[in-house]
């Protein structure tokens, strides 16, 4: 059986970009299918009662450089956005539709790299147009598909669930039952992976 790497993420995180970043090269050393699952940072912090990094002043200035370090490492452009932190519903929602759709990979990347690599203000709708018709993707329908019914349920369950399992925070990782938080946890996964 194919061993699997459920990638549970949010664009507003740059953790989870760089796990992002990363990822696929794993996937593709391992033979493990990559399983993308996005979900509600927001959410998920309300029903765990944790906070983001920057909460906490000191944490956060640490973080900042610590994202330096590890741009660095993967060599991986990250640019903090100016405008975070940024309400990341629409975006998620239009990822959680293009799941498993032949422009999953376009969109996740179109948004990803609008949160980090050329950061704008994505929760403004003419800005998502922008960035999704600057990628060669149909923004209109995309933002369409985003406001259904079906997709606003569908990424409410992803979090629902995604809490139930444990999960605190983004960038999580499972390999079967077992969880990796965070971008600094990369070789875990794969060792994790490896050993299935």
């Amino acid at each position: 059986m194919t061993p699997k790497i459920e990638f549970l993420f949010d664009v507003g995180s740059p953790t989870a970009y760089l796990a992002w970043s990363q990822l696929p090269a794993l996937s593709e050393r391992t033979g493990a299918e990559l399983v993308y699952i996005p979900v509600l940072l927001g959410g998920i912090f309300k029903a765990t009662g944790n906070h983001p990094p920057g909460a906490v002043p000191a944490k956060g200035m640490y973080m900042m450089r610590d994202l330096a370090r590890y741009s660095a490492r993967y060599q991986v452009p990250l640019t903090m956005n100016p405008h975070f932190p940024v309400n990341t519903i629409t975006p998620m929602r239009i990822i959680t539709a293009a799941i498993g759709t032949p422009e999953q990979d376009a969109v996740i990347t179109a948004l990803y790299n609008a949160m980090w690599r050329e950061p704008c203000k994505l929760s403004e709708p003419e800005e998502i147009t922008r960035v999704l018709t600057d990628a060669g993707l149909d923004a209109q329908a995309w933002l369409e598909k985003a406001a259904s019914d079906e997709v606003k349920e569908q990424l409410k369950a992803n979090t629902e669930a995604a809490v139930k399992r444990g999960v605190f925070g983004a960038p999580t990782m499972f390999v079967g039952n077992e969880m990796f938080f965070g971008q600094d946890r990369l070789d875990f996964v794969e060792e994790a992976v490896k050993g299935n």
